[in-house]
């Protein structure tokens, strides 16, 4: 028992050091002040440098997931190509709160996905969390939907399905090589970009901020979220979006003086205590799904 909860504390470290990581995305693309299609080819690129040097040294087991998890990995790569293009796009149409509140509903939507997929059955303690966190989801969007841009809003969301389906598949396939699936999202996300990408054009400063994305906080954190399921169930490394919610509406305040409205900052008070509620406030340990 012991060990299955350091296990799943394990888990919940690496979701919220991930998300935090990814949180900073919003801040990078917006800093860079270039437009989406630049940003993801160079972040790819840049990717592909860490997630390629990993894969080499792992040749043996990156080949052998390869042929024994094709179709999921593909899926994988989809997913994630997806979500990285609908979320750097988002960021470029509206506000930053308006994109992180609505990552913010991960949980709920994993939680779904997990129930469907792999009939995990949400414990009473982790749905109150989610109650909870759906609560200030709502506080928070309820200022930020539909302005200044409806197109970007809708483009989270997007994101976020994928995203959330995407936790879903790393947990059903816990031994999948996270390296080849990360490979396959950059790929995907490069080679179409790469023939209306015009990395020429953009400056020092964004330069410099797209590095800070591409090389650092976008690879790493993927990379720890995306191994936070082999400890956790789906719906409760979700728990962790809400991380990347309150930390990308501080970095809008501070760095882009985007200040959200009072209901705002409440919900994510709320926000974060659901997730805290479901994870590690339980003193049990016993916030599991199903009997995985």
């Amino acid at each position: 028992m012991t060990a299955r909860i350091g296990s799943r504390r394990l888990g919940w470290g690496l979701a919220a050091l991930g998300m935090l990581l990814v949180s900073t995305d919003s801040l990078w693309v917006r800093v860079s002040g270039a437009d989406a299609l630049n940003i993801a080819f160079i972040v790819s690129v840049l990717s592909l440098v860490l997630y390629g040097t990993l894969a080499v040294r792992q040749a043996s087991a990156s080949w052998a997931s390869l042929r024994a998890d094709t179709r999921p990995l593909l899926a994988i790569g989809v997913l994630g190509a997806i979500s990285q293009l609908t979320f750097i796009s988002a960021i470029t149409h509206t506000q930053v709160p308006n994109v992180v509140a609505i990552v913010a509903s991960a949980p709920v939507l994993a939680a779904a996905f997990a129930w469907l997929a792999l009939r995990e059955r949400t414990s009473r303690r982790v749905a109150a969390g989610i109650a909870l966190t759906v609560v200030g989801i709502g506080m928070v969007v309820s200022t930020s939907i539909g302005s200044p841009n409806l197109w970007g809003d809708f483009l989270a969301l997007i994101a976020v399905i994928c995203f959330a389906a995407s936790t879903v598949i790393w947990r059903r396939h816990r031994e999948m090589s996270r390296i080849v699936g990360l490979s396959l999202s950059a790929i995907l996300v490069a080679v179409p970009t790469a023939f209306v990408a015009d990395p020429g054009a953009l400056d020092a400063p964004a330069w410099a901020a797209i590095l800070a994305m591409g090389l650092v906080c976008n690879p790493l954190g993927r990379l720890s979220y995306s191994n936070a399921p082999r400890y956790a169930p789906a719906g409760e490394v979700a728990l962790f979006a809400p991380v990347e919610t309150v930390a990308g509406i501080v970095w809008a305040a501070v760095f882009l003086s985007e200040y959200p409205a009072v209901i705002t900052v409440a919900g994510a008070v709320i926000v974060i205590f659901g997730m805290l509620y479901a994870t590690v406030l339980d003193r049990r340990g016993a916030v599991a799904f199903g009997s995985h």
